[in-house]
């Protein structure tokens, strides 16, 4: 009796040690599961950032701040809002623009600052304007030649295409472009088309990239 007794107890015992270990092998396996269900989806996200966004084009033709006012509707951006006279691009509101001189904007991309001073205002009339998207993209916009527009765009651009990118519209640069500041490569500062008139349009000499990873810091927040 007393034998039958001990062999019950031990076939119980073991049934609740398998019992146990296929529930903490299950855990375990749920908890693997979560895990690589949680990397994968920071592999997408992390896609998604690296990949350069589009050069944003204005088809309609018109005056400068026609032409002006169409490609921040159409990039959905408003002015800065800020009661200071300078913001740095960082703390800047997703969806607003800005603007900055030539001389700041050519010492930033040079340098390739991680951040952008903007104002409300433009400080002068041949300076940059910028646009923060709602994602945090950074774009400068400018004007080039007509005929380069087939260059800039993503399905016809070779590897990397060196441009000029001017401040205001005229009759040689009539094409309006917003161009990703991250695809952006500057070895000059901008120099004005009129050396004797300040407020002079001016001309920045840009090597556009294919990929945002060739820009080790981006105005991106």
């Amino acid at each position: 009796m007393f034998d039958c007794a001990v062999r019950l107890t031990r076939t119980r015992h073991g049934s609740f040690f398998i019992a146990g270990s296929l529930l903490t092998l299950t855990f375990m396996i749920l908890v693997l599961a979560s895990l690589t269900g949680a990397q994968g989806g920071k592999m997408d996200l992390s896609s998604v950032q690296k990949s350069a966004p589009a050069v944003i084009f204005i088809e309609q033709s018109g005056s400068e701040v026609e032409l002006r006012r169409q490609l921040r509707a159409k990039n959905g951006v408003f002015e800065l809002g800020f009661s200071s006279s300078v913001t740095p691009f960082s703390v800047a509101r997703p969806g607003s623009f800005g603007f900055i001189s030539p001389k700041l904007l050519g010492m930033a991309l040079i340098t390739r600052s991680p951040d952008l001073p903007l104002e409300l205002i433009a400080p002068t009339s041949n300076a940059f304007e910028i646009h923060k998207l709602a994602d945090g993209t950074g774009m400068l916009v400018g004007f080039v030649e007509a005929h380069l527009k087939p260059q800039l765009t993503p399905s016809q651009r070779p590897e990397n295409v060196r441009f000029g990118l001017y401040s205001n519209r005229s009759e040689k640069a009539s094409q309006i472009v917003a161009v990703p500041l991250a695809t952006l490569i500057v070895d000059r500062m901008p120099t004005r088309l009129d050396p004797k008139e300040p407020g002079s349009a001016v001309l920045l000499n840009v090597d556009l990239q294919n990929s945002a990873n060739r820009m080790p810091s981006q105005p991106r927040q």
